[in-house]
């Protein structure tokens, strides 16, 4: 009987060792994971102003129905808030590079500046094209505080092409395709900034 006890307590034990080892590891591959997500999330929205907004930009999506434009595709925005008021859009743009569809992440102040170009998704060539997928490019830098109107609309191309911006060395199709998305995005804005301003985020 005393034997019979004695399994059923270490049964019961190893039991509950092995139930807490479970119980740990999922609660740590939890925290990883969440912590995985929130760098991803900072990591996206470097391209907006330290302390410019105050929610959760990517867990508010506008209302944007897919939809091509000039020179790319609009697949979608975020809001940006400050105190509760529209401070940003950002909004998701795709484009054809030279080897596949590039897709960006274009953040726009509620003047409608430029505030940063991330890349989402490139397939480009790693020693050309594919720069434009680099952290901190200097390329995409150049961007910043441009609007619709800054340059004109002849300026958004590459010198080349008799327009303003200089192109990333040998990538002229990759950098037609990114000028040309980033016009695009910041004409949308202009003519849709009172609606994409003035309608509540969803979650």
């Amino acid at each position: 009987m005393k034997g019979t006890r004695s399994l059923l307590m270490v049964l019961l034990i190893a039991a509950a060792g092995i139930g807490l080892t479970i119980a740990v590891q999922q609660l740590t591959a939890s925290r990883v994971t969440q912590e995985r997500q929130d760098q991803q999330r900072r990591a996206l929205l470097d391209i907006l102003p330290g302390g410019s907004y105050d929610n959760h930009p990517l867990e508010h999506p506008l209302v944007i129905n897919p939809q091509v434009l000039a020179n790319s595709q609009l697949l979608g925005g975020y809001l940006a808030t400050l105190s509760s008021q529209p401070n940003a859009v950002l909004l998701r743009s795709q484009v054809s590079g030279y080897s596949g569809p590039i897709e960006l992440l274009i953040a726009i102040s509620i003047h409608g500046k430029l505030l940063g170009v991330k890349t989402l998704k490139q397939s480009e060539t790693p020693s050309l094209g594919g720069h434009i997928a680099e952290d901190n490019n200097p390329w995409l830098a150049a961007f910043k505080a441009r609007s619709r109107n800054d340059p004109a609309d002849s300026g958004w191309a590459l010198k080349k092409d008799h327009g303003q911006f200089d192109q990333m060395a040998g990538a002229t199709i990759t950098s037609r395709a990114v000028i040309n998305a980033v016009h695009d995005a910041l004409r949308y804005f202009d003519e849709h900034r009172q609606s994409m301003l003035e309608q509540p985020a969803h979650d």
